[in-house]
């Protein structure tokens, strides 16, 4: 007999780690999987911040943990990957959301801030999942990963935002995406990525006020910038059961502004 809606989104008794997750996107999608039911961990590199969080999702009645990481540093990213699973027993779900933006002209682009965001965006998101998969999700021959990825990975960039490598890193993580989804098929263990628009975070708080949010919200069909509800769906859908038909894809959560680019 097969499963209501319902009981294809639940996500009662499953476990997740998430990236970055202290805060903006990735606290969303973190309590997303809480709501559904899942026990969470969450991962940032500030202790302080990760406490508040997690106290505020523990206060909804969401089973939270986190642990302080780095994850543009290798160390730390191994770390982190045996302490969640010694801490949670094995890992479910994997949201990789950490990341970083840098601002400067391609001609004058520091080579090291290139490092930092490619390091952060990218290269972490394949540690962790080499790390999750290899010694979490291959063995129980079941996993989820969640990548967040970017409208600004689809295509070009205005020419007034200098954000080449954040670009550059959003694109690769498309690509990473589709690639391990191949691989990693064998194993049941679906990759799918979330391309947000403009949402107010502390990353865009820059865009923004250089902008004008009405501005930036007028290029959108929908006429509005994301909330704290519009990621949570899809992260649900990528995560469940409703989802497991799903790996290797993409989708642009972004009141249809990539629509209107050609993204």
């Amino acid at each position: 007999m097969s499963r209501t809606v319902s009981q294809l989104f639940d996500l009662t008794g499953k476990t997740a780690l998430v990236t970055g997750g202290s805060r903006g996107l990735g606290l969303q999608l973190a309590q997303a999987l809480g709501e559904a039911g899942a026990s969470v961990m969450l991962s940032s590199r500030k202790a302080d911040d990760l406490e508040e969080s997690a106290a505020v999702l523990r206060a909804a009645g969401i089973k939270t943990d986190w642990i302080a990481a780095d994850c543009g540093k290798e160390s730390d990213i191994r770390s982190l990957a045996e302490e969640a699973i010694k801490r949670l027993g094995h890992v479910d779900i994997l949201v990789n959301n950490a990341g970083a933006a840098w601002g400067a002209t391609a001609e004058d682009y520091p080579v090291e801030a290139w490092d930092k965001v490619m390091n952060l965006n990218i290269r972490g998101y394949f540690i962790l999942s080499q790390h999750i998969g290899k010694h979490s999700m291959i063995p129980r021959r079941s996993g989820r990963i969640i990548n967040v990825a970017s409208i600004a990975g689809l295509g070009g960039n205005p020419s007034e935002m200098k954000t080449i490598a954040y670009n550059t890193s959003k694109g690769a993580v498309i690509n990473f995406t589709r690639a391990l989804g191949c691989e990693w098929g064998l194993h049941n263990i679906t990759v799918n990525a979330i391309c947000p628009g403009f949402f107010p975070s502390r990353m865009t708080a820059g865009t923004l006020s250089a902008f004008g949010e009405e501005t930036l919200a007028s290029h959108a069909p929908l006429r509005r910038l994301g909330d704290d509800e519009d990621l949570k769906g899809l992260c649900v859908l990528y995560a469940s059961d409703a989802g497991k038909h799903i790996t290797g894809q993409w989708l642009a959560v972004d009141g249809g502004v990539s629509v209107v680019t050609g993204g």
